[in-house]
């Protein structure tokens, strides 16, 4: 189905426990590089570029246990050597790697972000950051390894991305949403610039952070910056600093609702403009490539009868939220400037959602019959955006426009 839509690349990831099950492993299990090296070779019969995460969200569970998570150091020798597996196995199969799903999300989500677990009096704020500092010092590592293995590699970072909004011209509402996108750019500012700065050791000495900082850690974030820059992007954010002020969530970020942007089924503000902005912040921080690797509305889909015998989904809604993002990157390219590699949705197929844990937020240009109890045959049905996708790809992006009846 992807081939027939055109798809020039998919982004996917790897499992950490499908090629080390325990994550200490002395050998690498053969059958999970097996399962992954298929899927590329199928990609690549259709002439699809794979683009694969290599931790997205996914820590082995004896990893938790027995180390605490990225808490513990000994994780960024593992990682590395599990990324060697990988680039050497899939050398020639796959070019393009992103580290870490969504690194800064270790401050909102620390199990899923990086596997943490407190124990009662812990230090968090001491333990999230600590852990980020070693998922960090991975990916410098990961992409050494990455470009001595193969030169043709490209490796970037990834965040979830959406700029700060002041609810108000309020200065301390300007200064709060300052703080806030420094939050959230602080771990990208490591891995593109190579070195933390000025703002992040002064946070981390009014907190009492210390993140055991080696000379060789020094040394591997400054030599072995990212290539390019990617990053999801649902919505723009919001923020003030007055009180009873309505609240909104958006992939796990909680902020103030911005009276201007219409909300999404699960309240998720709806803001393409936002996305050129959002481009436009990053590319004049950074100086690197973009890449936007989530892109999405989640929604409550209907099957209804296809006229054919089978099935399909009427979502104008989506088509409608993926055409104006589109008008929105396509002008920060033209218009702008930005350098952009490219451009995925989230997700292609329906799938769980991970904020909520639900089959019925969906996502996908493809129906799957699975419903939230688990039940569902698994069959899988067109969605009328998939037609209008396959007709945007073959025009590269220049027909937008929904379909004839």
């Amino acid at each position: 189905m992807f081939a027939e839509m055109g798809f020039k690349t998919f982004r996917m990831s790897i499992g950490w426990s499908r090629i080390f099950p325990k994550g200490d492993e002395a050998e690498a299990n053969e059958a999970g590089l097996a399962f992954y090296e298929d899927v590329f070779r199928e990609c690549k019969k259709y002439g699809i570029e794979p683009l694969v995460t290599i931790t997205h969200f996914d820590c082995p569970m004896h990893l938790i246990r027995e180390y605490g998570g990225w808490k513990n150091r000994r994780l960024i020798e593992l990682y590395k050597k599990l990324v060697t597996v990988l680039f050497t196995r899939y050398k020639g199969l796959v070019k393009y790697w992103i580290t870490f799903n969504e690194i800064n999300m270790i401050l909102h989500l620390p199990f899923m972000g990086a596997g943490l677990q407190f124990e009662e009096g812990e230090d968090q704020e001491q333990a999230k950051y600590i852990s980020a500092h070693h998922e960090l010092v991975a990916s410098a590592w990961a992409t050494k390894i990455a470009h001595e293995i193969d030169p043709e590699n490209k490796v970037g970072c990834m965040m979830a991305a959406g700029n700060y909004y002041p609810y108000s011209c309020r200065p301390e509402d300007v200064w709060a949403a300052l703080g806030k996108d420094r939050e959230n750019m602080l771990f990208i500012d490591v891995q593109a610039r190579g070195y933390y700065p000025n703002y992040a050791k002064k946070l981390f000495e009014k907190k009492n952070i210390d993140l055991g900082m080696t000379a060789e850690d020094e040394e591997i974030l400054r030599e072995h910056t990212v290539d390019f820059i990617s990053f999801s992007y649902y919505s723009s954010r919001c923020i003030t600093t007055q009180e009873n002020v309505g609240e909104t969530i958006g992939n796990a970020f909680k902020g103030t609702k911005n009276p201007y942007l219409p909300s999404s089924q699960w309240g998720w503000q709806i803001d393409p403009l936002g996305l050129r902005t959002t481009m436009n912040t990053l590319y004049d921080r950074y100086q690197k490539p973009l890449f936007i690797v989530e892109n999405g509305l989640g929604a409550k889909d209907e099957l209804i009868p296809d006229g054919k015998g089978s099935w399909t989904v009427d979502d104008d809604y989506r088509i409608e939220y993926l055409k104006a993002h589109i008008e929105a990157f396509k002008a920060a390219v033209e218009e702008d400037g930005v350098e952009l590699l490219g451009y995925t949705t989230w997700g292609c197929i329906d799938l769980v959602s991970a904020s909520t844990g639900e089959m019925s937020k969906r996502y996908g240009f493809i129906y799957v019959d699975r419903k939230d109890d688990g039940s569902g045959t698994l069959a899988r049905y067109r969605k009328k955006s998939f037609y209008w996708y396959k007709q945007v790809i073959e025009s590269n992006g220049e027909n937008l426009e929904p379909l004839k009846a």
